[in-house]
């Protein structure tokens, strides 16, 4: 089992900036890599980001590339999202997930094993 929770979100302007965390327990968590979805209202959970168990790759989805960064500790057990430039399509909940295996797949949340709780991320315009 690894358990993983989120934290960073709010409400932030257009143009403004946050920062998401997810910090993990239980399993040895650089076995997995990790990723990032978000879901808004009325729609389906979408890929983000996502980062290598190493940290040597990552990817993002075409409509945040440039504005968001995923990075990871595995050290101190834990994956990050910085957002920039934010938008208000960008309004969602964002969860942090943890998928154990080979690369492949990555941008497909029926691969990930384990989910965070999620947390809003709201931005006004």
């Amino acid at each position: 089992q690894v358990q993983l929770v989120e934290s960073g979100g709010g409400l932030v302007q257009a143009g403004g900036s946050l920062r998401l965390s997810c910090a993990a327990s239980g399993r040895t968590f650089s076995n997995y890599h990790m990723g990032w979805f978000r879901q808004a209202p009325g729609k389906e959970r979408e890929f983000v980001a996502t980062i290598r168990w190493s940290g040597s790759s990552v990817d993002y989805a075409d409509s945040v590339k440039g504005r968001f960064t995923i990075s990871r500790d595995n050290a101190a057990n834990a994956v990050y999202l910085q957002m920039n430039r934010l938008k208000p399509e960008d309004t969602a909940v964002y969860f942090c997930a943890a998928k154990a295996g080979i690369w492949g797949n990555r941008m497909s949340a029926p691969a990930y094993d384990y989910w965070g709780q999620g947390t809003q991320v709201t931005v006004s315009s």
